[in-house]
């Protein structure tokens, strides 16, 4: 964060409306999107804050903001908070006018009025009616929240976009809250007290940046609870004004909007962010999160650039989409298979390649890289563990040759991948000394399939690793009783986990065995269906450390032969 040129402070509520300052949000940021849940969570945080013995502050989080001049300021995030903390300002002084309109302490409660609007709102032209606004809101919610919310105008409830009804609402049900709060005689000092005590007691931490590549270098360190998804508010802010600026009208807007709502609808706002890096390095040199805005803003400047940059991502938004998804029917049978054991192994390094090789491979040779990036990962990550760095690094040198069609065949593709294919002697090394702890549900699975898919490659019969009919067996139990006197207690901690010293079995017999010592388990695995667990009753007559070691080698030996790609090893 050291070269990031930003500052930050924390200030309250009052602070950040006074002074002369001014806020907007950015023209294409999202529109207004809380409810009522929102509204009620703040608006009981506020009234705890001030009942007696409350917290003398409320802490409401990061507010990003930009800005050249120290007084103009864009809501990089954070809109939504500042924009209902404005409605609920609003909501007192509709209360507040009430009392003017009834005759109660009229003069007082019209200054009162007066006095917080131009603190926290804005000025009111006295004579047009036009208001100054502190804060404008986006093009598709200034209009309405100028028109009617600002001037305390009767809002009216048809023909209105739904963020639109969300503010009409939100203002309604915080107008019904203050109301509710002080009563029918409520007195307008009581209102006034309660935004001015408000206004001090509710502190943000205020990050001042000075342009929008800062803003996405903050966004992409800070963790926080939806700052990924303001930094893909960013990008799309850019692209927007980049058309806005170059005199698109409002149908190209339009399309713009409905082609980015498109996208984000296919992945979830929450991937939005993670898509858009994978998109990127799947045709350019590797980016990194930090500079992927950077990368973006450099290359895509003119109104073209930004169509064609929307086209390709709403093209690569289903493969991304389809990788996360073994059920999507974009895959046959085959990449079904090979895209679940990604997902098993969750492992995504891989995925600039493979929407690489999707644009540009027919079907049949995707399916042979598809297939070999699952191996590559079996080797690569599942069992030898190695740096994912040197791996991402590869599979993007390898999707941006191929994006440049400087590889065009299948086999030269795979043999592009051989820095990340670990050699059958260092893969069979690795397998022989694997522990994989089956204290995890996702654990369970790996080992389930590597012994099925074992099973396979020694018996031919393909038994279903996800069938809650099976079990993995643990021959020396993970917790043995006193039977199993032949382990020392260090034996016990490196072999409990050893592959091989894990079966499949039947749930039944499993669940009955229980931590029976070897002699007893013996007979009932010589009787199991899996040719796998068979073995161990006829090669072993006795269970120890040194058996499980060679059944781990001999195992090893089979899985060299079944998670290799010839045209790579």
């Amino acid at each position: 964060m050291a070269i990031t040129n930003f500052n930050t402070s924390n200030q309250t509520f009052r602070k950040l409306m006074g002074n002369g300052l001014v806020y907007r949000v950015p023209m294409f940021q999202r529109d207004y999107s809380w409810t009522e849940q929102e509204w009620d969570d703040l608006w009981q945080d506020i009234v705890a804050m001030m009942d007696p013995g409350g917290e003398r502050g409320h802490y409401m989080g990061y507010l990003v903001l930009q800005s050249d001049d120290e007084r103009h300021y864009g809501i990089i995030d954070g809109q939504q908070r500042m924009t209902t903390l404005s409605l609920l300002v609003l909501a007192v002084l509709s209360n507040l006018r009430r009392l003017v309109d009834t005759g109660a302490e009229a003069e007082d409660n019209r200054r009162r009025l007066e006095e917080l609007r131009k603190t926290y709102i804005g000025f009111l032209d006295p004579v047009t009616l036009i208001s100054t606004s502190k804060l404008t809101l986006n093009r598709h919610n200034n209009q309405y929240y100028q028109t009617y919310l600002v001037p305390l105008e009767k809002p009216p409830k048809r023909n209105l976009k739904a963020s639109e009804h969300l503010l009409r609402k939100s203002f309604e049900w915080f107008e019904e809250k203050v109301r509710e709060r002080f009563g029918q005689n409520r007195s307008g000092q009581e209102l006034a007290r309660f935004v001015d005590t408000m206004s001090d007691r509710l502190f943000f931490t205020v990050i001042s940046v000075a342009d929008e590549l800062n803003a996405f270098k903050v966004f992409e360190t800070l963790n926080a609870r939806g700052v990924r998804l303001s930094s893909t508010d960013l990008l799309k802010n850019y692209l927007f004004s980049v058309v806005h600026g170059a005199g698109g009208h409002e149908h190209e807007m339009r399309t713009l909007e409905e082609r980015w709502e498109a996208i984000v609808g296919k992945l979830g706002s929450e991937s939005v962010p993670d898509f858009l890096r994978v998109f990127w390095n799947s045709q350019n040199p590797l980016t990194r999160h930090s500079d992927l805005f950077k990368a973006i803003r450099g290359s895509v400047n003119d109104k073209a650039g930004v169509f064609a940059l929307l086209r390709d991502m709403d093209r690569d938004a289903d493969i991304y989409a389809a990788l996360g998804d073994d059920d999507d029917a974009m895959w046959t049978a085959d990449q079904k298979k090979h895209v679940a054991e990604l997902a098993m192994y969750n492992v995504r390094q891989p995925y600039s390649l493979l929407l690489a090789a999707r644009r540009a491979l027919a079907d049949a040779e995707f399916t042979r890289v598809l297939r070999a990036c699952a191996i590559v990962s079996f080797r690569y990550n599942v069992i030898g563990n190695l740096a994912t760095s040197e791996q991402e690094r590869v599979y993007n040198a390898v999707a941006e040759k191929i994006a440049r069609k400087e590889l065009t065949a299948t086999v030269d593709i795979l043999r592009a991948l051989r820095p990340v294919y670990p050699s059958d002697e260092q893969f069979r090394s690795a397998f022989t000394e694997k522990q994989v702890r089956t204290t995890t549900a996702r654990n369970r699975q790996v080992v389930r399939y590597i012994l099925f898919e074992i099973e396979r490659q020694v018996s031919n019969h393909a038994f279903d690793y996800a069938s809650d009919k099976y079990n993995i067996e643990h021959v020396l139990p993970e917790h043995p009783g006193e039977n199993w006197t032949g382990f020392t207690d260090e034996q016990i901690d490196r072999c409990v986990f050893r592959i091989g010293n894990m079966t499949p079995l039947a749930s039944g017999p499993n669940r009955d065995l229980g931590n029976v010592p070897y002699a007893e388990k013996k007979p009932v695995y010589g009787q199991s269906e899996f040719a796998l667990t068979q073995r161990i009753a006829t090669e072993n007559d006795d269970w120890t450390a040194d058996r499980i070691a060679a059944r781990q080698r001999w195992l090893a030996t089979q899985a060299t032969a079944i998670w290799r790609v010839a045209e790579i090893g």
